[in-house]
């Protein structure tokens, strides 16, 4: 009796004509997961909402009940688990390791069809042009967010504001016109500038005067940690443009 009881839960959720909770469905889902059998009230009107909060003297919905005890809301059940409860103010790498890791794949896969080779020059160079796409488009999302958080560190930006605007659009030009191996008079002079200068920047920032920030590589509302990312980011640009100099004049990109 104890056994069924320890795996049967109560779960009150907002399931109502113009809304569903997401966190009512996560919190079922969860539940069945864990081999529990629920009992799933779901609050069809606002009244109801009201009137359970009201009751219970909750703030929010859902809340799961096991053993007659109130678990609470979603992450709570998480906790009560045993399982991460993300911080949603944390630093994390996750955003640019799932970024990069699409720029490669798709790098590998414009090489594959282009010449059935996965493993080419352009699979290098791809690689860098369709990652500063990547990453511009993360800053020309929100360009008021992102010239906000660059303002923090970036040298040339807090002597001209203006160019904490500018700069998105000038990696996703690059990007683009190195991805196309087109311009290359044009691509190469904007992206060695803006690599060079965020390059010092940021080395200024976190390696010398040891200020500790968040990256607005992949835009404005990122937790991304500013250091090896953003420089890497800004030497990768660096890097092309030297790259795309050096080669042979009349040589595309991808040749």
């Amino acid at each position: 009796m104890a056994a069924a009881t320890a795996k049967h839960a109560e779960l009150h959720r907002m399931v109502m004509t113009e809304h569903t909770c997401p966190w009512g469905l996560k919190s079922l889902d969860l539940l069945q997961r864990e081999g529990y059998q629920v009992e799933d009230h779901k609050l069809t009107s606002r009244a109801e909402v009201d009137a359970f909060k009201d009751k219970h003297g909750v703030d929010t919905t859902p809340q799961t009940f096991i053993g007659g005890k109130r678990i609470g809301g979603y992450d709570d059940l998480l906790a009560f688990f045993g399982k991460e409860v993300k911080d949603k103010d944390a630093t994390t790498y996750t955003p640019v390791i799932a970024l990069f890791a699409m720029a490669a794949l798709m790098a590998l896969a414009a090489s594959w069809a282009a010449f059935g080779n996965l493993l080419t020059v352009a699979t290098v160079e791809w690689f860098i042009a369709i990652a500063m796409c990547l990453l511009a488009l993360q800053k020309l999302k929100d360009v008021e967010g992102f010239a906000t958080m660059f303002l923090n560190y970036d040298l040339l930006a807090q002597r001209w504001v203006r160019y904490s605007y500018i700069y998105p659009f000038g990696e996703a030009l690059a990007g683009v016109l190195m991805m196309a191996g087109a311009l290359m008079w044009l691509s190469v002079p904007v992206a060695l500038f803006i690599g060079t200068v965020g390059a010092i920047s940021v080395f200024k920032a976190v390696y010398i005067d040891k200020r500790e920030l968040k990256c607005a590589c992949v835009g404005g509302d990122s937790n991304v940690p500013l250091g090896f990312v953003s420089l890497t980011e800004n030497l990768m640009m660096v890097g092309m443009a030297i790259w795309m100099m050096l080669k042979p004049m009349g040589i595309g990109l991808g040749h």
